[in-house]
Formats: structure tokens, sequence, C-alpha cells
């Protein structure tokens, strides 16, 4: 993010975040020497999404965005270490971030499993993510063939869709 920044000419960078950083944003912090901003955009857990929806007005906001989703398709060829780092990449948002494996392959479920169990055990926000991939509303589903897991796809919708599998061209 630096790096970036510094290509593009950003002379102020904060690290905050959350629900604290949206009002710091739209009011400002005099002792930090932070100006109120014009537009607040990104995404956020629920509290963000009820931060931004107070200070619209005050300041622009892209979205109130609900709490985030990934649904991943993924066959026996996937790699269970990234499908499970993919799912915790979601799930640590919010506890009730949404995070679905769709596969055809009750190996690959058993050891996305693990590996999940593994990742989260380790991770920053780890009881957030065990909460959210604990809830009702993320899953490991198993269908007879990938063919039925885009079919599953489609009626569900996802914000963020994977595909892990061997020929993507077929889902």
């Amino acid at each position: 993010v630096l790096g970036a920044g510094g290509l593009l000419g950003v002379e102020e960078i904060y690290a905050m975040g959350g629900a604290g950083a949206i009002g710091a944003l739209a009011y400002g912090v005099a002792d930090l020497g932070l100006d109120p901003v014009d537009v607040i955009t990104g995404p956020g857990n629920v509290y963000v999404a009820a931060a931004k929806r107070l200070v619209r007005g005050v300041v622009g906001i892209d979205s109130e965005a609900g709490p985030t989703e990934i649904l991943i398709i993924a066959d026996a060829s996937a790699d269970p270490v990234l499908v499970a780092a993919d799912l915790i990449s979601q799930a640590e948002h919010d506890e009730l971030a949404a995070a679905v494996v769709v596969t055809d392959s009750l190996e690959l479920a058993d050891a996305v499993t693990r590996e999940v169990e593994r990742i989260a055990a380790s991770a920053h926000h780890g009881a957030r993510v065990r909460a959210a991939l604990g809830g009702q509303q993320s899953a490991i589903v198993l269908v007879s063939n990938i063919e039925s897991a885009a079919a599953f796809s489609n009626a569900y919708g996802p914000e963020h869709l994977e595909i892990h599998t061997e020929v993507p061209g077929t889902v």
C-alpha cells in the first residue's frame, strides 16, 4: 500500500480502520492534522456500514454494503491450503461473513476443513474467523458433479466467486 501510494504521489496515509476510522475521516482529527475528507469508500463489517450510515450527508459515501461473502467452486484438483486461505480472507472481516465451498470431492472437503482449522488457529482475527465459518451462513456443500456446483452458485449469487477446478471452462 505504501509503495503504491508513493507511486501515485500520495502524501498522507493513516493506518486506521473500522467504525472509528469512519468517524475520524468524516469529522477530522485535529491532533493528527487530519482534515475531514470529501468521500469515504471501501468495504467493512456491520459496524463500518452503520458508521457510514451515520455520516452520510456529512461526507459522501460509496454504499452501505452488508457482510462480505465468498463462494468457491472446487474439484479434487484444488489446493486445500489455497481454498482455506481464501475462505479465511473473507471470514476475517466480520462474524457474519459467509464463506461457502461447493465441491464434488469429499476428500477436498475434509482437507479444507483441516486447513481452515490449522490456519484459523494462528490468524490475527482467529476468533472472528471461527465465528464466521461456524455460523449458519457458511458451509461446505457436497454436490454430485461440478455442473451442479455451478447451478448452486448461480442460485446463490455470491458477491465473490472463485473457481478452483482442473478445467475451469467446464463450470
